[in-house]
Order: C-alpha cells, then sequence, then structure tokens
C-alpha cells in the first residue's frame, strides 16, 4: 500500500474529502435554520395557515437578551403581527400572490403596500451609552449646523400641491451615525398645530419664483401632514414610531391622491 493508505482501497485524502462533505452539509442545514428565526413559520398566502411543528427546518427557539434593560426575545415563535392588526384590504382575485387593494378609511395609516410597517420595538434605538440615538438639536446641544450649510429652522415645508403644511421648528440628528434623520415641523393644517418629523429623505429644499427656499415633500399634500403618526416623547422617536412615520410618507407615493394607483399611460 502507498503512504497515507487505510486499506487497499481507502486513503487519508478520501477519508478527509467525505469528511469535508459530511461538515459542509451540516454546515448548511445549520445556517439555513439559523436564517429561520425571524419571519417564521411561513403562512400560506391564500388560507392564511402555517405549520408551528415544522421540527426539521425549524430551529428550536432560542432566547435573546436585549440590550440597555429592555428585556428578553424568543425566536422563532408563533407571533403574528396581524393578529392584533387585521389587514383593512382585500385581495383582487384568488390566486396566491395576488395584490391587495386597501378598504379602510385611510390607507397611508393602514399599514400596507409602501406604507406598511413591522411591529418593532415600542422603545427608542439606544446607542453604547444608553441615550437615545436620534434627538432633536435642543437636546444633542453638542451638534450645530455648520457655517457653511444652510440651517433650515424657520423654512416653510411645502406639499406636492404647493400648500403649506407648516414651519420647521428643530433638527434630528442621528447622534452614532452623525447625520441629520429628520425635521420637526410645526403643522398649520388641521384643526390644531402639531409638532411632527418630516424624514429628510421624502423632500427637497427649492427655491420660490420670489427667492424663498422651501422644503417640497413630493409625498403628501399639504393637508394630509395634519395626521402624520405623532409621538408619545417629544424629545426621542421609538423603533417603532420611526416605522410608522417613514410608512406614512411611504405610502403618500402611492395613496395621496386616486391617480397615483392608475397607470401612468
Amino acid at each position: 500500500m502507498e503512504t497515507g493508505a487505510i486499506t487497499s482501497y481507502i486513503d487519508v485524502a478520501q477519508v478527509t474529502l467525505y469528511a469535508f462533505w459530511v461538515f459542509f452539509a451540516l454546515l448548511l442545514f445549520y445556517l439555513r435554520q439559523e436564517d429561520r428565526r425571524e419571519g417564521y413559520p411561513l403562512e400560506a398566502d391564500q388560507s392564511g395557515a402555517f405549520n408551528k411543528d415544522d421540527w426539521l427546518f425549524l430551529p428550536p427557539a432560542k432566547t435573546f437578551l436585549l440590550p440597555h434593560g429592555h428585556g428578553e426575545v424568543s425566536v422563532p415563535n408563533a407571533a403574528r403581527d396581524n393578529a392584533e392588526r387585521p389587514l383593512p384590504a382585500y385581495k383582487i382575485a384568488n390566486f396566491s400572490g395576488a395584490p391587495y387593494v386597501p378598504n379602510g378609511d385611510n390607507p397611508m395609516l393602514d399599514s400596507i403596500g409602501p406604507g406598511s410597517w413591522a411591529m418593532r420595538a415600542d422603545t427608542p434605538d439606544m446607542a453604547h451609552d444608553g441615550k437615545a440615538k436620534i434627538v432633536p438639536l435642543r437636546v444633542a446641544t453638542d451638534f450645530k449646523v455648520t457655517k457653511e450649510d444652510i440651517d433650515p429652522v424657520g423654512t416653510r415645508v411645502v406639499g406636492f400641491d404647493l400648500v403649506v403644511a407648516g414651519t420647521i421648528s428643530d433638527i434630528w440628528v442621528d447622534r452614532s451615525e452623525q447625520m441629520l434623520r429628520y425635521l420637526e415641523v410645526t403643522t398649520e393644517v388641521g384643526e390644531t398645530p402639531r409638532q411632527i418629523l418630516v424624514p429628510m429623505n421624502f423632500g427637497v429644499f427649492r427655491k420660490t419664483r420670489d427667492g424663498e427656499r422651501i422644503f417640497y415633500v413630493h409625498a403628501l399634500k399639504g393637508e394630509q401632514f395634519a395626521v402624520v403618526p405623532g409621538l408619545k416623547d417629544a424629545d426621542s422617536i421609538t423603533l417603532l414610531e420611526e416605522e410608522k412615520v417613514t410608512a406614512y410618507f411611504g405610502s403618500g407615493l402611492l395613496y395621496a391622491t386616486p391617480n397615483r394607483q392608475e397607470p401612468l399611460a
């Protein structure tokens, strides 16, 4: 027998190759189980049923300790968002993958389509030091607008129908990423003035014909700023509130006016 041979038909290299194949197969199986911790078990699109006892492909529940004393969470689990908030919509046809049409009073608040939001934790996103990441400049006093940039405070906010929705009253920054996230706006529409947040990436600064600088938001009409989801704390925003605020502006790109749901041509 040659060097490295175990028998006349098996050698070390062959055993090593087979061992690698077995290891790699087990690794792939483990990884495919671990990526099923969130969002599983999957629901059937038509019946809504799902398999809670899929012992082969679903991993056993694992408990994670959340930082900053926010408790713990075990996944996977059988929790379903639509158990607490049923979808206010109907399918246009009875086949898997058919689109939904909203039938609620205000589809922009119904968590559907581009306005859908996930049930994230109703606590602020925290930095490593235990302080809220996203706060207004009145809290993050060590941040300021540089002299080279334009301070947006005092700028009027205008919807796509050119109706003035309000005036920018403060800037919300992400202290970890050191970037601007939201503009705080005092509304001039609706029954009473409100303090709302406008995601920075949903608007652009423009100049009117008379030279006034405005913040133009293409997603909403002016009057629709009156019902932007609010915050429970004036100086911080929770992960769930971020979902709802951003989803509201996203939904406006489709549901702000009926013609946005129609074909382009």
